[in-house]
């Protein structure tokens, strides 16, 4: 068994591809689904799928929401390649409209520490963005 696609329902599709685009997908198939438009994109999280909404109502927050259960948000692990989480953060704010939830942040995850922030998708989805900055041990080895 593996894991085909996730899927995420959007009020505007086409601001939504340009958003994941941004973030390293591309667009694999298009296609309907009833009368609403689709398309599978390929990337660093495998197959995201996207779904036009017709007539979209507001999510709800689930980052803001502390009572909120459900699906959370999908995490992307930024390379070492960027430098930093900032810089990759500067990067993509030059590429698409951007809504930083929280700003980068260290956080120890057992013996891992990391720069941790939060983005939103243009419906609101929270992003969680990790840049790995070494483990206690190897910074005193």
């Amino acid at each position: 068994m593996k894991l085909h696609h996730f899927s995420i329902r959007a009020a505007d599709i086409f601001r939504s591809i340009a958003f994941y685009e941004g973030l390293g997908f591309a667009i694999e198939e298009r296609f309907t689904t009833g009368m609403t438009l689709a398309c599978w994109m390929v990337g660093p999280w495998g197959r995201l799928e996207l779904l036009q909404v017709p007539e979209p109502h507001p999510a709800p927050d689930p980052f803001g929401d502390p009572h909120y259960v459900g699906y959370y948000h999908p995490s992307i692990e930024i390379g070492s390649e960027w430098g930093s989480l900032s810089a990759y953060l500067e990067r993509l704010q030059a590429r698409v409209p951007l809504q930083i939830l929280l700003s980068p942040h260290p956080q120890q995850i057992g013996p891992q520490t990391y720069q941790v922030a939060f983005i939103a998708d243009p419906d609101g989805l929270p992003i969680e963005l990790l840049y790995p900055q070494g483990s206690p041990e190897m910074e005193q080895g």
